[in-house]
């Protein structure tokens, strides 16, 4: 019989930008494996069709399981919105975990009552926003900005140029001179830039970042008491397997960068709608 616990977690996400949920997740899980995948040939998926992204997510999902992951970690705010409910319903055997813009939290804790929300415009139609928003912001003020090509400057790992500085200059400067108090990161690209962001909003504008929260919801799922009580013997050697269907030269180059842990990197080619190592 099949040892699950030594199955990995599988991470995906358009390029580069789970890599911040990934993070999160092996602070928390040291000792898990985990395989990521970046869809670079294909990103952004921000201003793609609904359709399309559901079959690049098929098409993704389909690889993780042929690689027996037990969980599965749809890292990007984009792949979720077009595609978590119908990928729970062609795998219903294996859990699924997704982003969704942290409107609540950020209602939960906003004074002035005015929220901005940076996010792909493929999130901001997906009917995932629309319910966070009607549950949790009826009163509040929500703005919303799609950042356009904020997702390409962090692919290139252009972090803190002058271009990807007005991109968020142009977003936020409205919003504060509205009066948020809050900025929501819709995209999981975005926490790469939240240096540049809080330089300039200010000290007194709260970033949320949803990965943290993410991963702690990968963790109740897989946790059991046994596991528990490993977590204080954690040895910190869970290993990470990344996939790319563009470059690996480029992924790799960008592991400094962003501050994530290299490890080998391997290169997938779309064939149809099938991913071919």
């Amino acid at each position: 019989m099949e040892n699950k616990k030594n199955s990995p977690i599988g991470i995906f996400d358009s390029g580069i930008g789970g890599l911040s949920v990934l993070k999160a997740v092996r602070q928390l899980l040291p000792d898990e494996p985990i395989i990521y995948v970046g869809d670079q040939a294909h990103v952004p998926y921000g201003a793609r069709s609904m359709a399309e992204i559901q079959k690049f997510s098929l098409g993704i999902t389909n690889f993780l399981v042929e690689k027996k992951a037990r969980l599965i970690l749809v890292a990007c705010n984009t792949a979720s919105a077009a595609s978590l409910k119908f990928l729970r319903s062609k795998f219903p055997w294996i859990p699924f975990v997704g982003m969704e813009p942290a409107v609540k939290p950020a209602v939960e804790n906003t004074i002035s009552r005015i929220v901005g929300v940076l996010a792909t415009p493929a999130t901001f139609q997906g009917a995932l926003y629309a319910s966070v928003i009607e549950r949790f912001a009826k009163d509040v003020t929500i703005l919303q900005d799609v950042c356009p090509g904020l997702v390409e400057q962090i692919e290139k790992g252009w972090l803190n140029t002058p271009e990807t500085k007005n991109i968020l200059r142009l977003a936020l400067v409205p919003m504060m001179n509205k009066g948020i108090d809050t900025v929501v990161l819709g995209c999981t690209h975005y926490p790469f830039v939240i240096p540049l962001i809080q330089k300039i909003v200010g000290p007194e504008v709260h970033v949320i970042d949803p990965a943290p929260a993410v991963a702690r919801q990968v963790g109740r799922l897989l946790s059991d008491p046994l596991q528990q009580a490993n977590c204080k013997k954690s040895s910190g050697l869970g290993s990470t397997e990344y996939f790319t269907t563009a470059s690996t030269r480029d992924f790799e180059a960008l592991f400094p960068v962003l501050g994530i842990s290299a490890g080998p990197v391997k290169k997938l080619n779309w064939l149809e709608a099938r991913l071919i190592e």
